[in-house]
């Protein structure tokens, strides 16, 4: 059984980016996009001017600076390796997304790395919330994944420049 993390969040909050779970060199690593080839903290290098290389609670004090948050679908699973496509779906459990909303009600838009973070919010978490799917501006972006090959880092980056519209 594999657990994830806590949110990187603050009152702050404004967008929240959503991932499926994290991979097995991120959870090593005890950090999101913890592996080396994932192009999670390059974009936000790019987007936010800071080093990839930086620290990484320097990293995470810039995103929560500029209104971000970071979490994943998926508290706990079963999956052998890293890809979304091993999750044992018997196996997820969903993270308390109606108590993580309560607590920080200013986040109004949800940005999903990936379609597989997409697929699994709609499925196991939209019914369940007490806020309508209309009070949230969604949007699924390109896995930052080093998996999802079809696009290059300077095509994912171009895709996620719309988190800061």
């Amino acid at each position: 059984m594999h657990n994830g993390f806590e949110p990187i969040i603050s009152e702050a909050a404004r967008m929240l980016i959503l991932g499926t779970m994290p991979g097995v060199a991120s959870l090593a690593k005890q950090q999101y996009y913890g592996h080396p080839r994932n192009a999670f903290w390059p974009i936000m290098a790019d987007l936010y001017g800071i080093s990839p290389e930086a620290d990484y609670q320097w990293r995470k004090e810039v995103l929560l600076n500029n209104g971000v948050a970071v979490w994943d679908v998926l508290q706990s699973c079963n999956r052998q390796g890293s890809l979304d496509a091993n999750i044992e779906r018997d196996s997820i459990k969903i993270n308390d997304f109606a108590g993580l909303f309560a607590r920080y009600s200013f986040i109004g838009r949800i940005v999903f790395n990936g379609r597989m973070a997409e697929k699994l919010y709609k499925k196991h978490v939209l019914a369940s919330l007490s806020r309508h799917d209309g009070e949230f501006e969604y949007q699924c972006l390109p896995s930052t994944s080093p998996a999802y090959a079809a696009l290059s880092l300077e095509q994912k980056t171009e895709a996620w420049k719309a988190i800061k519209l």
